[in-house]
């Protein structure tokens, strides 16, 4: 050490530590706007990977080629469903807010049906005036979402290219800088794949089929706009159990307020008896084939995901979740190897 030396080599790395630990605080505080945009990059690059090196290595394609090829394919398949969705329940909802009516006969004919059967004629009486107010900031809200939903699309993939034609580096990055030792780390990409593949593919096949049954079921009990319910339940559906019954419950209560009995009770007998058993069959044949999230992991997930990433934290919500299980079982895994090394050479060295 010279005698210019003001600290020593340990003290110069706690410094470094330190300013590399507050400048990452701060870079992770301006980008929590876009947080949305960084994990949906891991999950769309998991999803794709494969394709684009079979792309590369197969069929012998340029990488900026597949990569863009991808992304195109990607917005066909992901994006532009979600923007499908979005206008309908933007136009739903700007169709309640002008025309408020309707909702209020709806209010007017459960009431009447829980003053005769449940004693209760003003039941939902003062859910009209909260309705109105949660309509009214919902085309506030959704203006704003959608632009910032446009924005981490946008960074999305622009990280996602560079992800695609550069997937040899990041993943050799990745494996250095993780934590992990060698088969770790593939055991933890093996597990991250697959349940990424159980949430966004497994889930989303349950969402399509539960929101078609149940629109099926609209139509055949003579509920009104069976194609718009039958999309909020696929959006539902994503909460295990808990979502269909959403939506066909309170139509059933209407259909029976408005003396449609049979169809009311069969439209419960569906739902129940059909829909909702979709969802446990199905999520048994996924879980052999690709992998499982429990329900409680994806309840808990969602209840964390809505208030971060907004509607896509039915998605983000679970999987981070689970993500986090997961490192904490590799960690786990780690501990108990370690101190298994320790007690083996504390063994050699006594004897």
């Amino acid at each position: 050490m010279s005698n210019n030396d003001v600290f020593s080599q340990r003290e110069r790395n706690i410094i470094i530590l330190i300013i590399v630990v507050i400048l990452g605080g701060i870079i992770l505080y301006a980008t929590r706007g876009i947080f949305g945009a960084f994990l949906g990059t891991m999950v769309m690059y998991t999803l794709f990977r494969n394709l684009n090196i079979f792309l590369i290595e197969k069929w012998r394609w340029p990488k900026p080629v597949s990569s863009v090829f991808i992304i195109i394919l990607s917005i066909f398949i992901i994006v532009l469903p979600f923007v499908g969705i979005g206008k309908m329940l933007f136009d739903k909802a700007i169709e309640l807010q002008q025309n408020p009516q309707w909702i209020k006969r709806i209010m007017d004919a459960v009431d009447h049906f829980a003053g005769d059967k449940l004693g209760q004629p003003d039941l939902i009486e003062k859910q009209l005036e909260a309705s109105s107010t949660y309509l009214g900031g919902l085309l506030t809200s959704a203006l704003g979402g959608a632009a910032n939903a446009f924005l981490v699309i946008t960074v999305m993939y622009f990280l996602l290219y560079f992800l695609f034609v550069n997937y040899k580096g990041f993943e050799g990055g990745l494996i250095h800088y993780l934590p992990f030792d060698d088969e770790s780390a593939v055991v933890f990409g093996e597990e991250l794949k697959n349940i990424t593949y159980s949430n966004i593919i497994g889930q989303t096949i349950i969402a399509i089929i539960q929101g078609a049954c149940l629109a099926l079921g609209f139509v055949i009990f003579g509920a009104k706009d069976p194609l718009f319910w039958g999309v909020i339940t696929a959006i539902l559906s994503f909460i295990p159990l808990l979502g269909p019954p959403l939506i066909f419950v309170p139509a059933a209560v209407v259909l029976l307020a408005n003396g449609q009995s049979w169809q009311g009770i069969g439209l419960l007998i569906w739902g129940f008896g059909l829909v909702i058993n979709i969802d446990n069959v199905l999520r048994l044949i996924i879980a052999k084939r690709i992998g499982d999230i429990h329900p409680i992991i994806t309840v808990v997930g969602v209840i964390i995901g809505i208030p971060l990433f907004g509607l896509m934290g039915l998605v983000y919500g679970p999987l981070l979740l689970a993500y986090f299980l997961i490192a904490v079982r590799i960690y786990k895994a780690n501990k108990r190897l370690s101190l298994k090394k320790d007690r083996i050479q504390d063994q050699l060295e006594e004897g």
